[in-house]
Parts: C-alpha cells; sequence; structure tokens
C-alpha cells in the first residue's frame, strides 16, 4: 500500500497525524513537551496521560508497548530529557519497542551556559538503539519513520528524537513540505520476519535426535512473536519439559505437567536442578544472560545448545559451540517439531521432571494456604492466582516481587500474560496503568512491595484521573524483605541498627489511596484475600489493596550446580 500523503502542514500536525497513521492510541507525557501537537492530537482520539514524572511515563509506554505489541510512546521537554532516559533502562533491558521525544534547546544557545541544559545523545547512549537529533520540521518524514522502523525490527528497544527546541517549539511551527505520512506497519511489531533456513532446522532437528535428556528455555522473544502454540506442540508431541526466564514465563501455562518454572537466579530449586541435569537445552527467545542462567552456570558450560532467536547477534554471545538456528522462532520451532521424531526415552524423562516439580509443590502447599498472621507472601500469591481472570494481566515488580511471583504465583489460563520489571524498583505501578491503557479489555493487576510502590505513588492521582482499572497489591512488609537476612549478618557480633539501612513505616496504603480518590482496601487476615481480591477485579475500577505480611519468610531460593 502507497504511503499516505497529505498537503503540507506544520510539524505539529504532521506528529500527531503520524502517530494516528502509526496506530499509536495513547501517548504518555510530562509537561511541558510539544503542547500545540498535544492540541492536535485530541482532534484525531489519541488519549494524552499526563505523568507525575519522567520515569513514570516511560514506565507506561514500556507497559503499553509490552502489553499491545504496539510502539509506546513517551515525552518530555529538555529539562526532563535526564530523568526520561533512566526510565528507559528497563525497557532496553526488556526489549520494548518505545519511542521517547524530548526538547532540546535552540542550536545558538547550545554551548553557552543555557540554563538547565546539557547534552541528550550521551543520556540515551545506552538505553537506546539510536539517538537522532531533529533540527528542522521538514526532517519529519524520514526521522519519525526511521524511529519506529527500528523501534520494532530485530531485538524491540527504544529509539530517541530530540526535538528542537525546550518543548520542541521550532519543529513544531517549522513546514513540512512533503508530508508523507509513515506506514502503519511501524507502529507494531512485525507480523512477518526472517525465516530460518532449512538445513538450521535440519541440524538442530539431528542434534535434539541425539539427546537423551531435551528440556527447553524460553524467554521474552517467543512471547513477542507469539511462539505460544509452537512451544506447546512441540514440547507435548516430544515429552520435551519447559523452563522459562521471567520475560517468557507464560508461553505455556505455568500448571501445565511439562512446566519446569523459571530458571536462573530468580527461581524455585527444581527449575535449575532441572536445566543442570539435561544433556542438551535448546533456548527459544532467550539471550542467555546471567539471570536466566544463574551467573552462566545453568547450563553449565559445555552443555550441548541449540539457540533459536531472531537477533543473530545473540547466537552464542555467552554459550559457545551452539548449534544456530537465526530466523521467527515461532516459524524455527514450528519447523523444528516437524522435523523431528520423538524419541521413546524422552517419556521417562519427562515424567521425572514432572515428579521432582511435584514434589516440590507439595513441599510448598502448607505456606500457600497457611492462615498465619502477618500474612505469608505464599498465600497472597496463591489468593492472586486464583482469582486472576482467564486474560488477565499480571506486572510485578523486581527484586523479591519478581523472584516470589516467579516461583510461588501460577498463570494457569494460556490467555494470561506475565509482565515483570528488568530491574527497576518501582517500575511495576506505572507500567500496569500502560499495559492497562494497552489492552483496556484485558483485567490488569499490579504486584508491588511497598519500597517499590513509595518511588511512584503519585500516579494514584493519574489513575484516578484517567479511571484506570488496574488493581494494585501492595506486599507491605514495611521494608526491603529480599535484603533483610544479609543486613543481619553483617552485624553478627557486633551492635547497632540494622533496621535503619533497610526498613521503613508502617505505612497504610489504602489511606493513602482514599486521600488520592482510589478505594482503598486493607488486609491483614489472610480469609480476606480471595473474596476481596476477586470483588476488586471484578469492579473494573482503580482499586490498592494493601496486604500486611511477615517480612521475615525468605522466598524461594535458585539452586546453584555444587562447586567444581
Amino acid at each position: 500500500m502507497p504511503a499516505k500523503t497529505s498537503a503540507p502542514m506544520n510539524g505539529a500536525r504532521y506528529i500527531a497525524e503520524s502517530f494516528d497513521a502509526l496506530g499509536v492510541t495513547h501517548v504518555f507525557f510530562m509537561d511541558a513537551i510539544l503542547r500545540p501537537t498535544l492540541v492536535e492530537m485530541e482532534s484525531l482520539g489519541i488519549t494524552r496521560i499526563l505523568a507525575h514524572s519522567e520515569k513514570s511515563a516511560a514506565y507506561m509506554a514500556d507497559g503499553y508497548a509490552r502489553v499491545s505489541g504496539h510502539v509506546g510512546v513517551c515525552m518530555a521537554q529538555s529539562v526532563g530529557a535526564a530523568n526520561l532516559a533512566a526510565g528507559l533502562q528497563d525497557a532496553y533491558l526488556h526489549r520494548a519497542p518505545v519511542v521517547a521525544l524530548t526538547g532540546r534547546k535552540e542550536p545558538m544557545l547550545r554551548y553557552r551556559n543555557a540554563y538547565q541544559e546539557v547534552d541528550h545523545t550521551p543520556l540515551y547512549q545506552s538505553v537506546t538503539k539510536a539517538s537522532m537529533d531533529v533540527a528542522e520540521a521538514r526532517e519529519l518524514p524520514h526521522l519519525l519513520a526511521q524511529a519506529f522502523r527500528m523501534a520494532v525490527d530485530g531485538s524491540p528497544r527504544p529509539v530517541h528524537l530530540d526535538v528542537n527546541g525546550l518543548g520542541g517549539e521550532v519543529i513544531e511551527r517549522g513546514e513540512v513540505p512533503d508530508a508523507v505520512l509513515p506506514e502503519p506497519v511501524l507502529g507494531r511489531l512485525p507480523v512477518h520476519r526472517p525465516i530460518a533456513a532449512r538445513d538450521a532446522i535440519a541440524a538442530a532437528a539431528e542434534r535434539l535426535m541425539r539427546a537423551e535428556r531435551p528440556i527447553m528455555v524460553i524467554g521474552a522473544g517467543a512471547i513477542q512473536v507469539d511462539a505460544n502454540a509452537a512451544i506447546l506442540s512441540l514440547a507435548e508431541r516430544c515429552n520435551i519439559p519447559v523452563a522459562t526466564s521471567l520475560g517468557g514465563r507464560t508461553i505455556i501455562p505455568t500448571t501445565h505437567p511439562l512446566h519446569v518454572g523459571t530458571v536462573g537466579t530468580y527461581s524455585a530449586p527444581p527449575a535449575n536442578r532441572l536445566v543442570h541435569e539435561a544433556d542438551l537445552v535448546i533456548f527459544v527467545g532467550c539471550h542467555a544472560g546471567d539471570q536466566p542462567t544463574n551467573n552462566y552456570t545453568v547450563p553449565a558450560q559445555g552443555t550441548a545448545i541449540i539457540q533459536i532467536d531472531l537477533d543473530g547477534q545473540e547466537i552464542g554471545r555467552n554459550y559457545p559451540g551452539v548449534t544456530p538456528v537465526w530466523g521467527c522462532p515461532r516459524q524455527a520451532v514450528t519447523d523444528l517439531d516437524a522435523a523431528t521424531t520423538a524419541r521413546s526415552d524422552w517419556e521417562a524423562w519427562a515424567a521425572h521432571v514432572g515428579k521432582v516439580v511435584k514434589d516440590w509443590r507439595a513441599d510448598m502447599e502448607p505456606l500457600a494456604t497457611s492462615d498465619v498472621a502477618p500474612i505469608r507472601v505464599e498465600r497472597l500469591c496463591r489468593a492472586i492466582s486464583d482469582a486472576l481472570p482467564e486474560n488477565g494481566v499480571l506486572v510485578a515488580d523486581t527484586g523479591y516481587s519478581g523472584i516470589w511471583t516467579a516461583t510461588m504465583l501460577d498463570l494457569p489460563h494460556p490467555g494470561q500474560s506475565y509482565l515483570r520489571a528488568a530491574g527497576s524498583l518501582g517500575w511495576a505501578y506505572p507500567a500496569a496503568l500502560g499495559a492497562q491503557c494497552g489492552a483496556p479489555e484485558r483485567p490488569v493487576v499490579c504486584f508491588s512491595g511497598d519500597g517499590a510502590f513509595y518511588y511512584h505513588l503519585s500516579e494514584l492521582e493519574t489513575q484516578r484521573r484517567w479511571n484506570i482499572p488496574v488493581v494494585t497489591v501492595i506486599n507491605n512488609n514495611s521494608g526491603f524483605g529480599q535484603g533483610t537476612p544479609k543486613v543481619a549478618s553483617f552485624y553478627e557480633g557486633r551492635t547497632g541498627s540494622p533496621e535503619e539501612i533497610n526498613r521503613f513505616g508502617p505505612t497504610d496504603f489504602a489511606a493513602i489511596a482514599r486521600d488520592f480518590g482510589v478505594e482503598g482496601i486493607r488486609v491483614e487476615d489472610p480469609a480476606e484475600l480471595g473474596p476481596v481480591l476477586e470483588r476488586a477485579i471484578a469492579a473494573r475500577k482503580p482499586v490498592l489493596i494493601d496486604v500486611v505480611t511477615d517480612i521475615d519468610p525468605r522466598a524461594p531460593e535458585a539452586w546453584n550446580p555444587p562447586a567444581i
């Protein structure tokens, strides 16, 4: 389809019409940036979400992009550019398609001690694929399209456009003489991707057929290409167990007999142990960084590996000597399934894996059903698992929120999604608001610790203003629970105040929510968890549930291979 053309127009109208053509439904911003453009957006039906910080705006765009597959857009004026850049770290690490726009001072003010101005390009260098300067409005047709093209291509990641003018006003006032609008396909993750070569599939199938104990480790790259059905087909037909990174967590239901669990540093003990036992690991859409490989020890270096990835630069980066399959993970797994004949001994391997996981689950059951108060987090996780609808989206923060939800919270339905912070504490709440904007028909539940929620609790006002029906669950233990034992260990044999390092509160977040105009419910009795969650999710309105938990129970700890 030829690109849509229009008569010459000013930059403000061109940006707004381009976003509309690209399928952008929401923009997330911190005042004051592209104000005339925002006015034009209203006439086109684009929702403009004013946040309370640049990082919140970036996190919202990130959540929007992850759940929808469309490019998330965030914006800030020149003085907020550094804060916006910091907010892109999580999108970069998770590989989410985001386009960030910032204003910058006009050229005649550069290098002259301009008020509150620093060079933006270095700020964005490590958290984007590219940072491009837009000096004139006539550059918009090719630079705006290129930003979206780069954001979704290959490994999706953020792209930055630095537009002329403190709030972009130079670009907005300028004329776009050749107003060709971007192709709509650039606004979302691509449908058509490079196809893995037949000889690569044949080599992978031959390598798989020689294995006695194969296992798959699935990453976010498989989720992004909708490889769920392909992974499940290969797993079930060939009795190949499935482990995941946090980003790949819902590739198959977590209660499936072949689901091993999350592997790596944020895992329950069985997953690492079983991946370590395997004699062949098939990485699918997983870049095999230090977290999903338990610092490159699971699987052990030297283990036979097939690595399937859309980004050829990632194949063999951390595990040399792999059998490489470069191309669309969904198509590659489908072709590998068709080229593989299941071995009879794989059934016994799958049965062993299933028993190990089942036994561990049985050991955890008393904790997940415990009636003690303060409430155990295992019980909280079980209640959320039971209450989350079949099409629900769970958004989890980093640290202990990531570990608890990755190990003790089941997502048993194929239509459920799991979004997690790639490391930025406080990410989950703004990201959940963005995710709800990106998937308005799906119930979104945010799981956050109190330490994380403090970062962006001001966005309660944003949630109320836009009536965003996210249910936020606060695991409120009045401190940073993950580091409690380590801090205590540093005080062994000496007196002092360890609580000053990682304890705070107590705070009634339900009361704070009510002050912001959001329904707040405080839960101290574990028997109330299920009914409260079910009512809150069904209400489809902004709700915060403040759950008083015990800081002392430890989340499951990852299994480590024996030292050699």
